[in-house]
């Protein structure tokens, strides 16, 4: 939630920036109209570490009011640390990780609130997101008995929908600076873990535990998507609740 507040905040200061820049420009030559824009996604590695790269496509329709764009590209669970303790320890930090982005929108710009034609100014349309996390982990696990060495594949599957509002900047006919402000939605999560040998109960409880603790710490709306006791429980977890779209992304127009 700090850092969704800070994202806000961000956004804030960047809109009220560029649109005084805006007005200074509008006695300016309106810009050469240009269908295509490409996007990269500045807010997905700030949320999941350096290994987040999304890409963007947005199309401008013939009306020159409405658009759509297509995103795709890697993201992962972000680094939870590293946990050491009398009876666990792990021994990598989130090894072999793989994860994918793909989303779609539909853009409908509004006519009476922007000046310019789409893709600059206001714009609202329904939207889709579907995301994939997974990882590999090893740990050691002690007990009275010994040390035992255990595999764990954790995976997250994600599908979102809902509705969003946003705005774009133009700049010097070819840069955009896209952000998507509100976007509330229905999100489908299903979050399980695998072990790669049979553990005792009390075993699974103290990895379930601190993969628990850890992903609550720095996997933003964590206890919005995941049922915890239940995870701790038995490893697994299917929800449907509430989903939400933010994002700010960096453009080139041609």
């Amino acid at each position: 939630m700090k850092k969704t507040s800070l994202f806000l905040l961000i956004s804030a200061f960047i809109i009220f920036v560029f649109n005084q820049s805006a007005s200074a420009q509008e006695t300016k030559k309106e810009e050469k109209f240009r269908k295509n824009t490409v996007h990269i996604n500045l807010t997905n590695p700030l949320i999941f570490g350096s290994g987040s790269i999304v890409i963007g496509y947005e199309r401008i329709l013939k009306s020159k009011k409405h658009s759509f764009t297509i995103n795709f590209g890697l993201t992962s669970f972000p680094d939870f640390g590293f946990i050491d303790n009398d009876s666990l320890k792990h021994l990598n930090k989130l090894k072999d990780q793989k994860g994918f982005n793909v989303s779609a929108d539909y853009r409908f710009y509004l006519a009476k609130e922007n000046k310019y034609p789409a893709p600059r100014g206001v714009y609202i349309g329904p939207y889709y997101s579907y995301n994939y996390f997974g990882n590999h982990n090893s740990w050691e696990v002690k007990t009275a008995s010994g040390v035992s060495p255990v595999q764990s594949e954790m995976k997250l599957n994600v599908h979102t929908i809902g509705f969003e509002l946003g705005y774009q900047f133009i700049f010097g006919d070819r840069i955009s600076l896209d952000m998507v402000l509100l976007g509330p939605g229905v999100g489908a999560y299903n979050f399980r873990v695998a072990f790669s040998n049979n553990l005792s109960d009390a075993a699974k409880q103290k990895i379930l535990e601190a993969l628990n603790g850890g992903l609550a710490e720095k996997f933003p709306g964590y206890g919005i998507i995941v049922n915890e006791e239940e995870f701790k429980r038995t490893g697994a977890t299917n929800r449907t609740t509430i989903g939400y779209r933010y994002m700010v992304q960096l453009g080139f127009r041609f």
